[in-house]
């Protein structure tokens, strides 16, 4: 089994200045490794980079300075890949935007289906299990465009862990779930990325405990 490790190096948003990043302890150092089978926490408050930093991670933004590498450990030692996007983010990251990204006009499990659908992870049945501990039943066969914001997050955190990963980003995914739902996604979440031996990548406005993870890195 091959070890996956994402190394950054003097990264910087463009449109950030060093001075704004000073005292980060991610931008603008020599080397930053985040690697498979450990979970980090990153925290700072809003505007400082934190979504920009799992953008670019996920290739989804390009508007940085400094270097993203992947590497694999393998036997013979470590060995910089390159992924071609598609298997990027089918089969080596998940993401759970801030913004969710969901399709307003389907429903809960049509929207984890249409995710679901490039890769067959989960079956349909592993799938409404995962709907029924965070969603009210009433509310799964409702259009997610009318279920609450903390309802939608509880959807895209679902859909997220429907696809094969070694990293899972999760931006901001408590921020409008109540402690006692935020309790259920977070053991679906450990549960999963355990199962994959994945890393986990989680930003935070706050030291969020939802979550325990190994390393904890400010912005």
């Amino acid at each position: 089994m091959t070890v996956l490790e994402i190394i950054l190096n003097k990264l910087k948003p463009q449109y950030m200045s060093e001075s704004e990043v000073a005292g980060s302890d991610i931008y603008m150092h020599e080397s930053v490794t985040f690697r498979q089978g450990n979970k980090y926490l990153i925290n700072a408050q809003s505007g400082h980079g934190k979504s920009s930093l799992l953008n670019f991670i996920y290739g989804s933004s390009k508007r940085y300075e400094g270097h993203i590498t992947f590497k694999e450990e393998t036997l013979s030692g470590h060995e910089a890949v390159i992924f071609e996007t598609q298997k990027l983010r089918t089969h080596i990251i998940s993401y759970m935007f801030q913004e969710l990204c969901l399709f307003p006009e389907l429903t809960a499990m049509e929207n984890v289906q249409l995710k679901n659908r490039l890769t067959n992870h989960k079956d349909n049945s592993e799938i409404e299990s995962m709907l029924d501990m965070l969603l009210p039943s009433e509310k799964k066969g409702q259009p997610v465009g009318t279920l609450s914001i903390g309802q939608q997050q509880r959807v895209a955190a679902v859909r997220a862990l429907c696809q094969p990963f070694k990293f899972l980003l999760l931006d901001e995914p408590f921020s409008h779930i109540d402690k006692e739902n935020a309790r259920l996604v977070a053991n679906l979440i450990i549960q999963e990325v355990d199962a994959q031996g994945a890393g986990l990548i989680i930003t935070s406005l706050d030291r969020s405990d939802a979550i325990p993870c190994d390393y904890i890195l400010n912005l």
